[in-house]
């Protein structure tokens, strides 16, 4: 009987060892390696000790199936004995099904979903025994790396990428479903990680929008012009908006009509030319080294594409700017349920995105997206349809759209 009690407690040890090593396994797989970051550079030894111990996963996880197998196999051998003794006949029938029973329930799943609720707490609590255990089986641990070797050459395996653009975008995504961050640090976040990827000819003020003056121009034109439009910084031209000269500062030149002591020449202050390609998160470095607000925008040809402001490329980052002389003007107006009116200026994939429309296009407003999808100058009433949208033309600004009604109908069916 003695005999008995003892390789049941041994059982129970074994099966602990078991729970130990699951848990464990799950606790390292799921953690938040920067959660655990965090805790370490606040001091906390322990998530120090388990943060070295994940960046070598592979030896900690060899050492971890290892363990696992050794006391699971152990556990079985020790019951079969357990139950031959008292079973002789169907002994080996039933520790298999009770062994079964008892490491799936009490050495796998239950400790696998208590470890992967609070991954960190037992990544750190489990971390010193895992140390001591990794030391024991370091022979076998320095076999399996050769073995991983071998494999990696034989099937040529290719090493892991670092985390992409799109998993991070996921990542901030999941964050903000489950409560971590808010709906603006998450867009705030997504603006910031897709910032580098744009280019200033997505952003530009374009020509046809350009306020500009000659460098001819009568004075109280100009002074005129700075009064009407409200703007701070107006580039000049001579001769044709495509050869600008520089951009004047109201200030500059409200000083210059006050005091007649300079000339119009003397105070424009120097442009900046880019191209259209020029990513704006290198473009807003090249303003900050000039100490500039404005650059023009040339197209392939040397002539005026249109310009870009500091403000513009903030904009991407923050949303719209709205200062005390600005009219606010609102994209997208919600007329009902189903209909939306929107300007023919608004960004095209701001608004795929905000309609759930799956397309492809190289336009970057609605008035191109519009002109693509008629082929032709469009005209009031023209009507386009989607997949899930009717698209009507209400407004015209010129030759551009002004205003554009999206009406959502039922998906077409294949």
């Amino acid at each position: 009987m003695d005999s008995s009690l003892g390789l049941i407690l041994w059982l129970v040890v074994l099966i602990l060892c078991s729970a130990y090593f699951s848990a464990t396994e799950t606790a390292f797989s799921s953690l938040n390696r920067i959660r655990l970051k965090n805790l370490a550079n606040g001091g906390n030894k322990r998530a120090e000790l388990a943060l070295s111990m994940s960046e070598n996963y592979d030896k900690l996880l060899s050492s971890i199936l290892i363990g696992n197998n050794v006391v699971n196999i152990a556990a079985s051998s020790l019951a079969t004995v357990l139950f031959l003794k008292y079973f002789p006949v169907y002994g080996v029938t039933l520790s298999t099904i009770v062994m079964t029973v008892l490491v799936l329930i009490f050495g796998e799943i239950s400790p696998k979903s208590l470890a992967k609720e609070s991954p960190e707490n037992f990544a750190m609590f489990s971390a010193p025994i895992l140390r001591v255990v990794m030391t024991i089986l370091a022979p076998f641990n320095w076999l399996f790396g050769l073995w991983k070797i071998l494999l990696n050459k034989l099937f040529k395996t290719k090493n892991p990428q670092g985390i992409t653009e799109e998993e991070l975008l996921t990542i901030v995504e999941e964050a903000q479903s489950e409560g971590g961050i808010d709906e603006q640090e998450g867009d705030l976040i997504k603006s910031a990680i897709e910032f580098n990827d744009m280019e200033a000819g997505e952003i530009l003020t374009p020509r046809v929008d350009l306020t500009a003056v000659d460098i001819e121009e009568d004075h109280q034109v100009i002074y005129n012009t700075f009064m009407e439009t409200k703007f701070s910084r107006i580039p000049v031209y001579r001769e044709t908006i495509d050869n600008i000269v520089g951009v004047i500062h109201q200030r500059d030149f409200f000083v210059m009509l006050r005091t007649k002591g300079q000339t119009l020449e003397e105070i424009i202050k120097p442009a900046i030319f880019v191209s259209d390609s020029i990513k704006i998160s290198k473009l807003i470095k090249h303003l900050q080294k000039s100490q500039a607000h404005m650059a023009i925008v040339a197209d392939e040809y040397g002539g005026t594409k249109g310009i870009v402001t500091m403000e513009d490329i903030l904009e991407e980052l923050v949303g719209e700017i709205w200062d005390e002389h600005d009219d606010v003007v609102e994209d997208v107006e919600k007329l009902s349920e189903t209909e939306c009116l929107v300007s023919g200026s608004a960004d095209i994939e701001e608004i795929f995105e905000l309609f759930d429309i799956r397309e492809e296009t190289e336009q970057n407003t609605v008035t191109g997206w519009v002109m693509e999808k008629l082929e032709k100058m469009p005209e009031i009433g023209d009507v386009f349809e989607t997949d899930t949208l009717r698209v009507t033309v209400k407004e015209l600004d010129g030759r551009r759209v002004g205003k554009v009604l999206m009406e959502s109908i039922p998906a077409k069916e294949e």
